[in-house]
């Protein structure tokens, strides 16, 4: 529990005080995504890098890299929890900025809506492993979406009530679960890549032996997803006693995931062929341990990613609504997202929205009944958004920090150079992306292969956003559109980090 905090302390200095609990939960978030991103993301990025999928894994490193620098310059600069909707905002105007804030929740609620059905695959492979196949004469078929997701709901609601009710206790268990998870993954991938059958190839690492250009778009999209996750640390910057502690944190934990995924890719090719990947999909990871070791200890991996898939779940409601609070604080969300249950002291009616739109989003994704081919709607949907607001962050960077042009080639370099180029590469993919998935369909059809269902998702995310932020300018009047900036007089302290002096 937290120091008591003074009556006196300005409402401000109580909200970044009250929210080091998220230390523990933002820190375990990239961690788990990691995780979760190998179980289920090494068919996906074979599907279009095939052998490849460990140079994809380390071209998409180096654009990212410009990004997680872009970050630890405007934290060093303006250490703020609402990372990339404040320094956004500051730097290139409210309604990026907003617009900023406004994807990176959306995409999480996309996350939890498809991590939901991942999880309740899980629970029904070791549903099946247990002899258990079918329930009041439906089939518990781990591939369908239907099923899973319905599944997946009810643990969706579990961790809801987690959220709300025992978030300290929530962030104990979260490093519980990362050592097993992290200790189950290293110990497989390496006997994988000891005892596997399939011929290692330094073209594995050649990213121009991906077959065309499109594949190595698409691909890196996806790959910039598999990375989401680092800039958790930058969301507590303000609880740290030095901001360059966020920074170096969120730059250690992109490093740390860049060698286990590109570790895990290559384990996974020398114990399996491409089709046999792809075909895997999201069980890959568990048919990985069915080949390696007899049971019981086959079932490890499944576990890990059952641990992985509940603790995804757990830290990203909790983050999500309170960044939708801070949103609220400012007046560019409703005051409905800013309310504080008694007993609990947690954002508790917003955390409980979030689940609601996640388990509605789940719900509509039911239309699409493989559960593989859901989660590469989801996929491709989230690297777009996420690529859209990482380059907004680093061109703000480049923006606000343009008078290093004149201090000389090293700091020219990283100020600005380095994060604009960063910026125009996801700009520049996801505007090469957009026209293929507008060119590639000649109809409408609510499928990952068809290209208008590809551009409509995302683009409904910035439609919605821009809607949002038309209302909370001239309805709401938030501040935030004169400014840019929140509005720290209206922070409000969560009880539940206050104790009695």
């Amino acid at each position: 529990m937290a120091a008591a905090i003074p009556e006196t302390e300005p409402p401000a200095t109580a909200m970044r005080r009250t929210l080091g609990v998220r230390d523990g939960v933002a820190i375990a978030a990239s961690s788990t995504a990691a995780t979760t991103s190998i179980g289920i993301g090494m068919g996906v990025l074979a599907l279009y890098a095939g052998r490849q999928t460990p140079a994809l894994l380390i071209v998409a490193f180096l654009p990212i890299l410009g990004i997680a620098l872009s970050y630890a310059r405007l934290n060093r600069t303006e250490p703020h929890c609402g990372s990339g909707y404040t320094w956004v905002g500051r730097s290139l105007g409210a309604w990026p900025g907003f617009l900023t804030g406004w994807v990176v929740l959306v995409a999480n609620v996309v996350f939890m809506a498809y991590t939901s059905a991942v999880t309740g695959s899980v629970i029904l492979q070791f549903a099946g492993k247990l002899g258990l196949h079918s329930l009041l004469g439906v089939a518990l078929d781990p591939g369908s979406t239907g099923v899973s997701t319905v599944v997946g709901l009810v643990a969706l609601v579990v961790v809801t009530v987690t959220a709300v009710t025992g978030v300290r206790s929530a962030t104990r268990l979260q490093w519980v679960l990362l050592v097993f998870e992290y200790a189950v993954l290293l110990v497989f991938c390496t006997w994988a890549i000891v005892s596997g059958d399939q011929p290692f190839s330094w073209d594995w690492l050649d990213p121009f032996a991906i077959g065309s250009v499109r594949s190595l778009a698409q691909g890196l999209v996806l790959a910039v997803f598999v990375f989401w996750g680092w800039d958790a640390a930058f969301t507590v910057n303000e609880e740290t006693k030095n901001a360059s502690d966020a920074a170096r944190g969120g730059l250690i934990a992109l490093l740390a995931m860049l060698g286990l995924l590109v570790f895990a890719a290559i384990a996974f090719q020398r114990a399996m062929g491409d089709e046999e990947l792809v075909a895997q999909g999201p069980q890959a990871l568990t048919y990985l341990g069915a080949r390696l070791a007899p049971e019981p200890w086959a079932s490890l991996p499944l576990a890990a990613l059952m641990c992985s898939a509940f603790a995804s779940l757990q830290s990203t409601v909790i983050p999500t609504a309170r960044g939708a609070l801070a949103m609220g604080r400012d007046q560019t969300l409703g005051r409905r997202w800013t309310r504080i249950h008694p007993r609990y002291g947690s954002p508790a009616a917003g955390t409980v929205m979030i689940m609601a739109i996640s388990a509605a989003v789940a719900v509509l994704a039911v239309g699409i009944p493989k559960l593989n081919l859901m989660i590469l709607t989801a996929v491709n949907s989230i690297g777009l958004i996420v690529s859209l607001y990482y380059g907004l962050t680093a061109l703000a960077c480049a923006v606000r920090f343009r008078g290093a042009l004149r201090e000389g080639p090293l700091a020219a370099l990283r100020c600005v150079l380095v994060p604009g180029l960063s910026a125009l590469a996801l700009f520049g993919l996801g505007a090469y992306l957009a026209y293929r998935y507008a060119t590639m369909s000649d109809h409408f059809q609510a499928t990952p292969d068809n290209g208008w269902f590809q551009l409509l998702i995302p683009g409904l995310f910035v439609l919605t956003g821009l809607v949002a932020a038309a209302v909370a300018k001239w309805r709401r009047r938030s501040p935030y559109f004169t400014t840019g900036r929140g509005t720290d007089a209206d922070t409000i302290a969560l009880p539940m980090d206050r104790r009695p002096a």
